[in-house]
């Protein structure tokens, strides 16, 4: 295999979290507009909360993307 070819496929490997990461950030907001909806007064605990989430997830979708960025122009 040509390390041309392989660093494309590593690079499609590393992009397969974002696929994980959509669904994650997808329960995320779900969640958290189930439970406002159920108890609105507990919206300025549970957003804060829900935003961390958010914040955390994202941050493994930009790791993933940096390491396919590596593999493709550093490599």
């Amino acid at each position: 295999m040509e390390a041309e070819a392989a660093k494309y496929i590593g690079a499609g490997l590393a992009v397969i979290a974002l696929a994980g990461v959509g669904v994650g950030i997808g329960n995320i907001f779900s969640s958290l507009v189930s439970s406002i909806a159920r108890n609105p007064a507990a919206r300025g605990e549970v957003f804060g909360i829900g935003i961390l989430g958010f914040a955390l997830t994202e941050a493994i979708a930009l790791f993933a993307l940096l390491i396919s960025f590596l593999l493709l122009f550093a490599v």
